[in-house]
């Protein structure tokens, strides 16, 4: 099987597609604009159904999985940890001119995660080949997202999300090296990963069997009789949504069991949450940092027909 040795990250010049997708090795990433599919998909509020599932996949990597397990507080309070760690990646989107620099922070965050794995194998969270795994759970999980409850995407569109993915990596600042240069080859990366790399960690083996069912609540407001309804709901819920949406492969080699049954409900479940969806209204139907970015853009068109209007328009006063 197949291993990533660990590595300090470092700047190497990117392929010809990571150049274009990128705006070139030697400039300012450009921040994703707010026309871009990834806009349009990534901070959908239905992505927490798959919430577990992205966490599943990055915890199978045995270097995050070490990481996770030696410097977080996942097994303390696990809910807390994945709702905190989603406005910092959202950010990179939907912060506009701001997104380099949260990009960089994000990436700072990671700087003195490292250790030895499981395997007694030294690793860095900054290692290219890790840091893109996780970035590439975040690509996949939109298609996932809209396979299971939404509009599934064409094979142009998937392209299109892809390069898109190309530039919001980018705005980490770390080398574009193992990024694959188009979305054919993703998906030859995609299946190596699942293959070669990916294994049963003992982060799947905690959260797939876990021995308390009650979870802390991930908020102190949260707790109480409120959250005692709540935490099996959706600590069980959540790990079915994962095992029902993890690829049949990696269920299989999780041994965990899925029936025929499981499958009709999980079809059923994207049924009505896709048709309900239609009826909520944007931009209601996104996490509140992705909401708040298509407010700021919603203002700034108003700004610029009030000033247009009234013949403020900068353009019309320099010419």
């Amino acid at each position: 099987m197949k291993r990533e040795e660990a590595q300090e990250p470092g700047r190497a010049d990117a392929g010809q597609a990571a150049n274009e997708a990128t705006g070139g090795a030697d400039r300012e990433p450009v921040p994703l604009a707010p026309d871009s599919l990834t806009w349009k998909y990534f901070g959908d509020l239905r992505g927490l159904l798959l919430i577990s599932r992205v966490g599943t996949l990055q915890n199978m990597h045995p270097g995050v999985a070490a990481g996770v397990t030696q410097h977080s507080d996942l097994f303390k309070n696990p809910w807390n940890r994945l709702l905190r760690s989603i406005p910092p990646i959202l950010g990179v989107i939907y912060d506009g001119a701001a997104a380099p620099g949260t990009g960089r922070t994000v990436r700072d965050f990671h700087r003195n995660i490292k250790g030895t794995d499981a395997h007694g194998r030294a690793y860095h969270a900054l290692n290219p080949d890790i840091y893109y795994w996780a970035h590439a759970t975040f690509f996949e999980g939109q298609i996932a997202l809209q396979e299971f409850f939404g509009e599934p995407l064409t094979e142009e569109a998937k392209e299109r999300l892809y390069r898109e993915s190309m530039q919001w990596y980018a705005l980490y600042g770390l080398t574009m090296q193992p990024v694959p240069p188009d979305y054919a080859s993703f998906k030859q990366y995609w299946d190596r990963m699942l293959d070669e790399v990916l294994e049963n960690t003992s982060i799947t083996q905690w959260y797939f069997h876990p021995v308390d069912e009650h979870l802390p609540a991930p908020y102190p407001w949260l707790r109480g009789p409120l959250w005692l309804l709540l935490s099996p709901v959706v600590s069980r819920g959540s790990r079915w949504l994962a095992i029902g949406t993890l690829p049949p492969r990696l269920r299989d080699r999780l041994d965990l069991q899925w029936s025929a049954g499981d499958e009709r409900r999980l079809r059923l479940l994207g049924t009505v949450v896709r048709t309900l969806w239609r009826a909520v209204p944007a931009p209601w139907g996104y996490m509140p940092r992705a909401r708040k970015a298509f407010h700021r853009i919603a203002r700034q068109k108003r700004s610029e027909r009030s000033d247009a209007s009234h013949g403020n328009d900068p353009k019309l006063r320099w010419g």
